[in-house]
């Protein structure tokens, strides 16, 4: 009779992430005990689930009550602040945990920091597992996108639960085993990355469009809708769409236009960056965004510089460029290289994933990765359909630009991508998301680059030595020497 009170699930940390994922567990069927050390926290979210359909949630108020409310094997989701908050949760918790117990933490961790906890949690017996949620406060209410890795046997214990709590698309819930260690934090790290790369990009053909081609807000929800009805449907651009029809209510005109021009960021997109960095993997577009971020913040100095410069006698060029627009052919040339430079950012993000998969022997399924972000994410996409049949066709694919499909997508819409491109140069609209993606792709279709003057460089000034493309072995030679003396 006291098993059967108990709860199946418990749930540690209850800010609006918290408590929302905490409700959708109890609506799909699993009562769940919910703690929060703000106590508040824990009658607001009792007060949620009798409000939203007399859920099976209960609320305890010390670590000692929350944990033995949950049946055993125990499992507790943690969604707390990265970092010190979430060892200080775990330490609360574990003092009343037992051997086989499992603990599951769901919030944007560090790699290494879950390795850590996996290691600290094995000594004591207990099961760790570094889950990935992704799709905001809606996705956690209402099915997100979860990746979990860590321990099997702990993904064993929650995958009836997470099955029916995660997104549901036609091919199965929007969750999967991701592989050891810190691999389910990595991979929702690299998902942000790419979420950082799609939004940059988005603003970049928002930016031409509005400037370049001078459309109104209404015009771009238009396009935007159409959009999301095509090749680009996604919950980014269905949202984008939606912004532009959002009145000010202090004053005229649409609300996007009233918004401060400086872009927040917590830090997955630099991770992201720091790691392709790590492993030599090239991230340009995903690096742009990062570096558009960081600029974005600099308004007092962009507006400093904008007059200074004006002063100087740059002239604006926008006006000259739009007089002689085919508005029709714009919009349909943007289209093509918004997917085009789409491609490219996420070929970097699976490319990602795939060195490091290889470095820590992961063993990363690309095919399902982007099965498992066709829905609930913030990247979800129609797109993404098309990347997993891509990795179900080749497991080994070197890259997304070289599937046999997306490759002829690409050179189809390269010629609109080069003018979008040229056209936002000559304007003085920087697009920098779209260049490092057009430059990715020249440089990487590139049998032969410029790459051997760099290298005879290095071998000049550090006799860093160079190979030849015409016999085996490292060469070194005395340029300086040999220059003067042909001189």
């Amino acid at each position: 009779m006291e098993a059967a009170a108990l709860s199946r699930i418990g749930l540690a940390g209850l800010a609006v992430m918290g408590q929302n994922l905490a409700l959708n567990v109890a609506e799909k069927g699993f009562p769940i005990s919910v703690y929060n050390r703000t106590t508040s926290k824990v009658d607001e979210t009792l007060d949620r689930a009798h409000n939203e359909g007399q859920l099976p949630l209960t609320g305890h108020y010390t670590p000692r009550d929350f944990v033995l409310s949950i049946q055993k094997p125990r499992s507790v989701i943690i969604l707390v602040k990265a970092g010190a908050p979430v060892d200080q949760t775990i330490a609360a918790l574990t003092e009343h945990m037992e051997p086989g117990d499992t603990i599951i933490d769901g919030g944007n961790e560090w790699y290494e920091n879950t390795e850590r906890r996996i290691v600290e949690a094995n000594s004591k017996g207990l099961l760790y597992l570094g889950m990935g949620v992704s799709g905001g406060e809606e996705g956690a209410r209402n099915g997100p996108s979860l990746m979990p890795g860590g321990s099997f046997d702990a993904y064993n214990n929650i995958k009836d639960i997470v099955e029916k709590v995660a997104a549901q698309v036609e091919d199965g819930p929007c969750v999967t085993y991701i592989g050891e260690g810190g691999s389910g934090n990595f991979v929702k790290m690299v998902h942000n990355g790419i979420e950082y790369g799609d939004m940059q990009l988005i603003s970049e053909a928002y930016d031409v469009l509005k400037n370049v081609g001078g459309l109104s807000n209404s015009e771009l929800a238009e396009i935007f809708d159409e959009w999301n009805r095509g090749e680009l449907e996604s919950f980014l651009i269905e949202i984008t769409a939606d912004i532009f029809k959002v009145k000010d209510e202090h004053g005229e005109g649409e609300l996007v236009d009233k918004i401060l021009d400086k872009t927040g960021m917590k830090g997955t997109g630099k991770w992201t960056v720091q790691q392709a960095a790590e492993l030599s993997v090239a991230a340009p577009t995903i690096a742009a965004s990062l570096d558009c971020r960081y600029l974005s913040g600099l308004k007092d100095e962009r507006e400093a510089a904008a007059k200074v410069l004006a002063e100087a006698g740059l002239k604006e060029e926008v006006g000259t460029v739009r007089s002689g627009i085919d508005k029709k052919r714009l919009i349909d040339d943007v289209r093509q290289a918004l997917y085009a430079s789409k491609i490219c950012s996420y070929a970097q993000g699976m490319n990602l994933l795939r060195a490091k998969s290889l470095e820590k022997n992961w063993n990363l399924n690309f095919g399902e990765l982007a099965r498992i972000w066709k829905g609930g994410c913030i990247i979800r996409a129609v797109f993404l359909d098309r990347i997993k049949k891509a990795y179900q066709r080749n497991p080994d694919l070197a890259s997304l630009v070289v599937d046999p499909d997306f490759a002829k997508e690409m050179v189809q819409r390269q010629a609109a991508w080069r003018r979008v491109v040229g056209l936002a140069i000559s304007a003085g609209i920087s697009t920098p998301g779209m260049c490092a993606s057009l430059a990715y792709f020249d440089t990487y279709r590139r049998a032969r680059l410029p790459a051997n003057l760099v290298q005879a460089q290095r071998d000049l000034f550090g006799a860093h030595t160079y190979e030849r493309v015409d016999r085996p072995g490292a060469f070194h030679t005395e340029w300086t020497k040999l220059a003067r003396k042909n001189a």
